[in-house]
Formats: structure tokens, C-alpha cells, sequence
């Protein structure tokens, strides 16, 4: 078949110059749509699903308690969902929140069902707060990988009497790609790592506003470019899962298969949904399994 030649007469170099500035207005706007979205990630998305179940809910309860921070320089509230009764010798979750996300809010219904339905194989949740936007890594606002590792996991298991052997740590978005980070740079072995629409950035000159200081702060922690390289290893059970229309996919995709490369235990999942709090609220249960089943085989 013969191509069909257009009729349309040449641009001049005035025209291409006017297209080329326009093709670049184009990508701006988008790009700059997409990072105000993901910088008003906000308390948990807004969104709504069905209410869990009452009697799963009623089987647990949350807590608060402050942490008053040396590596941060700041009283900070951890907030808790547990089993009801004594939950002495249980495993512990620290679960990450995302930018701007409330702790009490994550750790709402839908979480306190998700803990409840597993029963005797519940661990201990714990969800630190942060400043909002700390990414969870040590830069110029605070200590914040410091504050987990050194502060808030030692104040939970004292707290409680939980199993120091059986500590997993996950979060979502900003805490998901914090969670990779602190696990790849600690000393204390985990029993579990996930990321849940983790906030992964293949390169500084991509990363939202403020989400590192600078290009070298960006280079020291965030995960993503150790795990391609295979610099990282992680030698425990990892779960990575993100809603297929949510921006940071395809780095997720990255992540998973570099993973896999590099003979990790990983699950990832890719189902439908968004960047927002109706993926994460329909999700909750699938991830707390996980966790619970990771840390009970943890040894």
C-alpha cells in the first residue's frame, strides 16, 4: 500500500520554533499537574468505601502515646492499634505514614478491623508521626531514620514487652519508599519490609519540592537507584502494590523487577486504582496478612 503523502506545505523556521515552545508549555503544565497532586497527597485521600466490619473493629483498640525525640528535637505521638487483652511477647508493625498523612486517621477503622480479623496472629501497629514531609530519612529538619530505628521501635517494645525478634516495617507513599530506605540502612534485621504506592524517584531533577534537600541527600537515601544496581539486598519477604492509574507505577514496576533480578521474595501486585485513600482503605487487610504471616515465620 502507498503511503498518502500530505499536502501541507513546509513549516518555516518561525513555525517550528512556535511549536517547539508550545510541545514544552505542554509538558510543563503536565508535569507540574502532577506533582502538585502528589505534594497534596493530604490525610488519606478523601475517598470513601464501605464501613469494615464492627465486630472486627471491636476486637481492638487504639492508643496514643508521646516519644519525645532527641534525633528529631521534638515531642512526637505514636499512635497505636492493638489487640484487645495482653499482647505481651506479640510482634510489632511500624507502619509509615505519607506526606501530610494523619497517624490517627491511617490508623483508623479500616486498619483496626484489618488487625482485628487476624486474631492471635495480630502484631502490635505502631505509626509514628514525623513533620508532614520528613520522607523519612536523616536530613537538615531531624534524625528521622535515627528516630525510628533508635527511638521509636526501642519506646514500642518497651512499651508493650513485645518480641524484639519480630519487627517488620511498611508504610505508604513517602512511608513505602521510606520503609526500602530504612531497612536498607539499618543494622537491625527486619522481618518484614513493604511499600504501599511507594513514593520511588528515579532521578533528583524528578523528585517533588522538598521531598529531599538537595542532589546529594537524594543520592544517600533514597532506595530505589541501590536496589537497580543491585547494591541492596533485603533477604526477607517484600511487598510492593500500587493502583495502575497511580503516578508513581512505573518506578514501582522498576523496583519489583530489579528485585526479582536480584533473587528477593518479593510479592507485587498492580490492580487497579489511584493514588488515593479508597486503594489504600481497600487494600488494608491484604498488607496486615502479610505482614502477620511474615512475622510469624520470622525466626
Amino acid at each position: 500500500m502507498m503511503e498518502t503523502m500530505s499536502s501541507d506545505p513546509p513549516l518555516s523556521p518561525r513555525g517550528r520554533a512556535v511549536r517547539r515552545i508550545t510541545v514544552v508549555v505542554l509538558l510543563a503544565l503536565v508535569a507540574a499537574t502532577v506533582i502538585a497532586f502528589l505534594v497534596r497527597e493530604g490525610p488519606d485521600g478523601g475517598a470513601t468505601v464501605a464501613d469494615p466490619p464492627a465486630a472486627d473493629v471491636e476486637r481492638t483498640r487504639t492508643e496514643q502515646y508521646t516519644v519525645d525525640s532527641t534525633a528529631a528535637d521534638r515531642k512526637l505521638v505514636q499512635t497505636v492499634v492493638r489487640p484487645e487483652g495482653d499482647v505481651a511477647d506479640r510482634p510489632l508493625l511500624i507502619f509509615l505514614t505519607g506526606k501530610n498523612q494523619d497517624p490517627a486517621q491511617i490508623g483508623g477503622d479500616v486498619m483496626r478491623a484489618a488487625v482485628g480479623r487476624l486474631g492471635d496472629r495480630a502484631p502490635i501497629v505502631v505509626l509514628p508521626a514525623n513533620d508532614g514531609g520528613s520522607y523519612w530519612h536523616d536530613r537538615r529538619s531531624g534524625r528521622w531514620r535515627e528516630y525510628v530505628l533508635d527511638e521509636a521501635i526501642p519506646a514500642a517494645l518497651r512499651r508493650y514487652d513485645l518480641d524484639p525478634a519480630r519487627v517488620a516495617i511498611g508504610g505508604i507513599s513517602m512511608g513505602g519508599a521510606g520503609a526500602f530506605s530504612i531497612a536498607a540502612r539499618s543494622d537491625r534485621p527486619f522481618c518484614a519490609v513493604g511499600g504501599h504506592s511507594a513514593a520511588f524517584w528515579p532521578a533528583w531533577e524528578g523528585s517533588a519540592p522538598g521531598a529531599y534537600d538537595d542532589a546529594e541527600d537524594f543520592r544517600r537515601n533514597e532506595p530505589m537507584a541501590a536496589v537497580l544496581d543491585g547494591s541492596t539486598r533485603y533477604g526477607v519477604p517484600l511487598w510492593l502494590d500500587i493502583g495502575r492509574s497511580d503516578p508513581f507505577v512505573a518506578a514501582n514496576r522498576q523496583v519489583a523487577d530489579a528485585l526479582r533480578r536480584n533473587g528477593e521474595q518479593v510479592t507485587a501486585r498492580f490492580p487497579s486504582g489511584d493514588h488515593d485513600g479508597a486503594y489504600w482503605r481497600a487494600h488494608m487487610a491484604d498488607w496486615l496478612a502479610f505482614y502477620a504471616d511474615a512475622l510469624a515465620d520470622c525466626a
